[in-house]
């Protein structure tokens, strides 16, 4: 009886702790899931992932039962002790052979899929993507194919969300401004450490129009969980549409739109001191050009240029389009997807709440200092937005304005 009780309690942990893994791999359509690749660059680590992890399972389903025949056949019942195997060469050179022989077979295609996912040289376009503490910042240089091939006339600077054409490949320059960052789309690609100083190249390219979602995998402070990203595929024509307005001259809010206008002069007064708005004037006539270098740590702060044609805001943290709307995009069909993506952020699908509560507190609602009193540590620059205090009247004027830049 004593001894099936101890049986029992060898097995309860296997079997829980097995059902748990079993029921973690039930999620569909998750949005980093690794097993369910969507371009070329995942396919092969997809490819490679599932032998391995098939012969990691059955090695492992081998060790847990020889134990548990250990475990049982060999139970204490006062028995003497068993026939020792310690001095038999064929025994335990077979034990020896059998697992070099394994890691060689994963190590040779490992090694292979590390080199064919470290090509560069067959990339068509290139974006700088730099991470900092807690956003990444998107570059397309006018140069090469981005402008003979893809009409960037200009260079594009966004954040949050990586926009690429389909079925291209698209050569990333990573690198970061403060501290060690890792880029990460699951679906996509691997990951890639963005380090101060140095730039690595990866990768990446999606075969079908969508929203992939991405997360920092290397802890880089405060609020490390609120760095995310997203990159955005879209079909070659609809990625032409998304340069043309990407490039399309700045214009004010129209003379009927009062809120909005007095939301474009207290942008200029609150938030251009960091956030640039290509094209946007000062009160003079001359060209807003923003110098986050004397206010922010990093030296940086987003382009808000064409906010409302992402879909997020605060580092890819809160999306900018209700629930329901979100949805909506998300969902489409591949066919449908550019034409979803490409309307932007009306005022119906504007997620309204989150967008007030960071205007109205952004470091409350990501942490951006443990002490936020002490700024003396850093010359009295900010690590993130601060809280501009804003009134709710000022907030519902600065929303208006957003909603226009488009």
């Amino acid at each position: 009886m004593k001894s099936s009780r101890r049986w029992s309690n060898i097995v309860k942990p296997v079997v829980a702790v097995s059902s748990l893994v079993a029921l973690a791999g039930c999620a569909k359509d998750a949005p980093q899931d690794t097993w369910q690749p969507a371009g070329p660059n995942a396919k092969m680590i997809d490819d490679l992932q599932r032998p391995i992890f098939y012969i990691a399972g059955i090695v492992g389903v081998i060790v847990f039962a020889a134990v548990a025949w250990a475990v049982f056949r060999f139970r204490d019942r006062g028995q003497a002790m068993p026939e020792q195997t310690h001095g038999k060469p064929a025994l335990e050179i077979t034990l020896t052979v059998i697992p070099v022989l394994i890691l060689i077979g994963v190590g040779i295609p490992t090694v292979g899929t590390i080199f064919d996912l470290a090509k560069t040289d067959d990339t068509e376009m290139t974006i700088n993507v730099t991470g900092q503490q807690w956003w990444w910042e998107y570059d397309y240089p006018a140069v090469g194919d981005n402008a003979q091939v893809y009409g960037i006339s200009e260079p594009i600077v966004t954040s949050g969300q990586l926009v690429i054409p389909e079925d291209t490949k698209v050569l990333l320059r990573v690198t970061s401004r403060d501290v060690i960052h890792s880029y990460w789309i699951p679906k996509l690609n691997g990951k890639k450490d963005s380090v101060p100083g140095r730039v690595h190249l990866l990768r990446m390219e999606g075969s079908e129009p969508g929203i992939y979602a991405g997360q920092c995998t290397e802890f880089c402070g405060l609020s490390h969980a609120y760095m995310r990203m997203e990159a955005v595929v879209l079909s070659k024509a609809d990625y032409a549409t998304w340069v043309a307005n990407q490039l399309e001259p700045y214009t004010s809010p129209s003379a009927d739109n009062a809120l909005a206008l007095e939301g474009e002069k207290l942008y200029l007064q609150q938030c251009a001191r960091c956030h640039q708005v290509n094209g946007l004037l000062n009160p003079d006539g001359t060209p807003n050009v923003a110098a986050p270098d004397q206010y922010v740590v990093s030296g940086a702060a987003p382009n808000l240029t064409n906010l409302m044609t992402r879909n997020t805001f605060a580092g890819a943290s809160w999306d900018l389009l209700t629930p329901e709307c979100r949805d909506d995009v998300w969902n489409a069909t591949s066919e449908e997807f550019g034409e979803k993506y490409l309307a932007g952020v009306s005022e119906d699908c504007l997620n309204q709440k989150d967008l007030r509560e960071w205007l109205r507190n952004a470091p409350e609602k990501k942490p951006m200092y443990a002490d936020p009193t002490k700024l003396a540590d850093t010359g009295g620059k900010y690590r993130g937005m601060p809280a501009l205090g804003l009134t709710e009247d000022q907030i519902n004027a600065l929303v208006a304005y957003l909603l226009e830049l488009k």
